[in-house]
């Protein structure tokens, strides 16, 4: 089943300081991705990786086509939909872990991984405990727990992030450098983390620069199409 279908989206970004100076990032990407595929966006730095990312969860609206999220029984064009349908399909259908946690003062780690199942209705008591299996499994000492990840180091912080987002059962999920920080030890649970829930039926985009664990996850690559040069006009 498909769940990702993009189709001649374009980006590009005004530079309001350079005179309203166009700067164009992405160019006619066509991408289809379905249930099960792990899809690797494979491309120089600076070519769009992180931009085509945003636009699939509408962090960046597109300059032009489409974005069609399967969302429950319909397709959403989260290129145009309004703000109040694009927070129902991050709510239910579409996860995001970037490389950084954003970080809410004085909120501890349990409740800041328990808040996206609270948000799904999910009673108190099972999220909470479930909220504890997925840190202990990420390798987040129970004495951590009551403790705001602000004072956590970069390697802990994002297995917090990753926490956040792994604990909904979401059917797409978008991965930007989700083990950067990591060890290798961690890096392989969370590979295994990963597949596991692309072997489920999860459909997979992710930004991964390191190899081993691009071979791991990847069925396929997606190289991002080159754009055409162009003369920058204020």
């Amino acid at each position: 089943m498909k769940r990702i279908d993009v189709s001649n989206l374009s980006k590009h970004f005004t530079l309001h300081l350079q005179g309203g100076m166009q700067l164009p990032i992405l160019d006619n990407v066509n991408l289809q991705v379905d249930a099960g595929e792990c899809v690797v966006l494979h491309a120089p730095s600076g070519a769009g990786k992180s931009t085509l990312l945003r636009c699939l969860y509408a962090n960046y609206r597109a300059s032009s086509g489409s974005v069609r999220i399967r969302h429950e029984d319909d397709w959403v064009d989260i290129a145009s939909a309004p703000a109040r349908q694009i927070h129902a399909v991050r709510q239910s259908t579409l996860g995001f872990v970037t490389q950084f946690l954003r970080v809410i003062p004085r909120i501890s780690t349990l409740d800041l991984v328990t808040q996206p199942l609270l948000a799904r209705a999910v009673p108190g008591a099972e999220a909470r405990e479930r909220a504890a299996r997925m840190l202990s499994r990420l390798g987040i000492a129970p004495r951590l727990w009551n403790v705001p990840p602000a004072t956590f180091s970069g390697g802990e912080q994002q297995r917090v992030n990753l926490a956040r987002t792994l604990i909904c059962d979401y059917p797409i999920l978008l991965l930007d450098e989700p083990t950067a920080s990591l060890d290798e030890a961690n890096r392989d649970t969370v590979i295994r983390m990963i597949d596991e829930r692309r072997a489920s039926g999860v459909a997979i985009v992710g930004i991964f620069h390191d190899k081993t664990l691009r071979d791991a996850l990847a069925t396929r690559l997606f190289p991002i199409p080159p754009l055409q040069p162009v003369t920058l006009v204020g």
